[in-house]
């Protein structure tokens, strides 16, 4: 595939270019060859082949430690907190009830709902669905709710779930089965992929994101040891260790602020890969942007306030951490603003050739997303399903190389210059208050 691409992009700059060198292409295009694809492309290249290489070896780990599992049998507490998530309760004990691993209680947190959730929750835990429902009459926002369920929590592991996801019927013995391959393992993070990804462009796109960041590069940085958010859609982790680090903090992007305290306290985190968690997501580009300028805006005032100790020669500094946080901000944040002098640069040097650039650059980058979509087939579970996405890889460079990019970009300025996350309705204005006042 990769001699193929690189016929295709000979052929194309051969057309476009004329007599343009390859280092005259290279320097035209530098940003994509020096900063994105020795990231994107080829280190999850290589590591996906070595991922195959080892599949024999990890499955015999894997078979140890699920008969540990199955010998000690452990109860785990399945927390779902949320508002108004009613409609999805159900649906979600049902699957639960389908699952390989049995010896679990469910406990529903409702954060304040105003609709028939309290109604719905009320039968469900009197007719034996669901052990325990737990109502806050004032919202408090989704750290709190998940805290005020952990309280009550009788399992040695908590699986944090969104009401309205679906798992895969092993999910659940996959995601534990980590917690047996080392003691200092106090976390592990499930595979989510998108549910509603044939809705429409939106939808499809990011399911081919999902598949790439997530199943792909979650992997990876798990490979390398720097592995730092633990998806809040679906994530497991040790009580004990939960509690002593003082659970989740207030504000958006709980997911990679809990996984940071786990790794700061000197424990260990994990991707399970194989363990599938389906989710639904937005439908409108404008929902899509207000979800992503949330998230972009949590890694600036967690990684780079609240948990800038991480790049310092601290007490408890550790050489992975701070590899782990500073690609994080290097690739998602610092090199976006590179990406801005880049294009500037284009726009005003080679005012003459934009168009030719830009085709130029859109078949170079569709050539590696097709590389990068043959990695994607190697390591899913699924992919005869998501095979059907790869028409899809035509638009990728526009939603990935400029609506998430600029997305990325407003969000860590607005959080940079003006702390707007404290001014996001996603939690409680009190609770963002108090979050700022405590420098979190």
């Amino acid at each position: 595939m990769l001699d193929f691409c690189f016929d295709i992009i000979d052929s194309i700059v051969a057309c476009f270019t004329r007599n343009l060198s390859w280092s005259a292409v290279i320097n035209t295009y530098w940003f994509l060859f020096i900063i994105e694809f020795p990231r994107y492309y080829l280190v999850e290249f290589l590591i996906a082949i070595w991922y195959k290489i080892t599949y024999r070896s990890r499955e015999r780990k894997r078979a140890v430690a699920r008969m540990k599992l199955y010998i000690e049998n452990p109860l785990i507490t399945i927390l779902a907190p949320g508002k108004n998530e009613g409609k999805h309760i159900y649906k979600l004990v049902k699957s639960l009830s389908e699952q390989t691993y049995k010896n679990y209680e469910i406990i529903i947190v409702d954060d304040g709902s105003d609709d028939a959730t309290p109604l719905i929750c009320r039968d469900l835990e009197k007719a034996g669905y669901i052990d325990l429902y737990l109502r806050s009459d004032v919202r408090g926002g989704k750290a709190s709710a998940a805290n005020f369920g952990v309280h009550y929590a009788k399992g040695k592991y908590i699986v944090h779930l969104d009401a309205d996801s679906s798992l895969d019927r092993d999910a659940i013995e996959k995601i534990l089965i980590p917690f047996y391959y080392d003691p200092k393992i106090k976390a592990v993070g499930g595979c989510v992929k998108v549910r509603n990804s044939g809705e429409n462009l939106c939808t499809s796109m990011q399911a081919l994101e999902y598949l790439k960041t997530i199943q792909v590069g979650r992997m990876v940085t798990n490979t390398l040891g720097i592995y730092h958010i633990i998806s809040g859609a679906f994530g497991a982790f040790e009580r004990e260790k939960l509690m002593q680090i003082g659970m989740w903090d207030i504000g958006p992007g709980l997911d990679g602020d809990i996984t940071q305290k786990i790794r700061k306290s000197g424990d260990k985190v994990y991707f399970a890969e194989d363990a599938i968690c389906m989710t639904n997501v937005p439908v409108k580009w404008k929902a899509l942007f207000k979800q992503r300028q949330r998230w972009s805006k949590s890694l600036i005032r967690f990684r780079l306030r609240k948990h800038f100790d991480i790049l310092l020669p601290y007490k408890h500094f550790s050489f992975l951490n701070w590899i782990s946080n500073v690609e994080n901000l290097l690739f998602d944040c610092v090199f976006n603003y590179l990406w801005v002098f880049y294009m500037l640069s284009l726009v005003f040097s080679q005012t003459d050739r934009l168009m030719e650039i830009f085709i130029v650059g859109w078949l170079i980058r569709y050539c590696f997303s097709l590389v990068a979509f043959g990695v994607i087939m190697l390591v899913s579970e699924r992919s005869s399903e998501e095979k059907r996405l790869m028409p899809y890889l035509f638009f990728s460079t526009f939603y990935t190389g400029y609506f998430l990019r600029i997305t990325r970009l407003l969000a860590h300025t607005k959080e940079l210059f003006f702390f707007s996350s404290y001014k996001d309705s996603w939690n409680p204005k009190k609770t963002s208050d108090l979050a700022q006042i405590e420098g979190m």
